[in-house]
């Protein structure tokens, strides 16, 4: 279950991330409710599954699931330049993801 929080959590990553710029520096009320509350969410669950998913592990995971999910909201949904070279570190990113939970005890 832990697992799965944490994939939640890094989901709510993704949403904080991706609001971020439509705060426009905290200048706007709704992006920046959005972001504060989705932050929350995600620090929350994230220390949820940290109860029992080592800290270094679960951070890690989180933290990819962040930085994969933005990359695609900024390039499939926004519409961000990319190159060949990006896609696949990204790749090779969810590669070390999947590795880091592959040899989690």
């Amino acid at each position: 279950m832990a697992w799965i929080i944490l994939i939640i959590a890094g989901l709510f990553e993704v949403a904080w991330a991706s609001l971020l710029g439509e705060t426009k520096g905290f200048t706007r009320l709704v992006p920046t409710l959005g972001f504060l509350a989705t932050l929350g969410t995600s620090m929350y669950l994230l220390s949820v599954a940290t109860r029992t998913i080592p800290i270094g592990t679960g951070y890690a995971v989180w933290v990819g699931i962040g930085a994969v999910g933005a990359f695609l909201v900024g390039t499939l949904i926004r519409g961000d330049e990319t190159n060949p070279a990006q896609v696949i570190a990204v790749g090779a990113l969810v590669v070390s993801i999947i590795a880091v939970k592959a040899t989690a005890a």
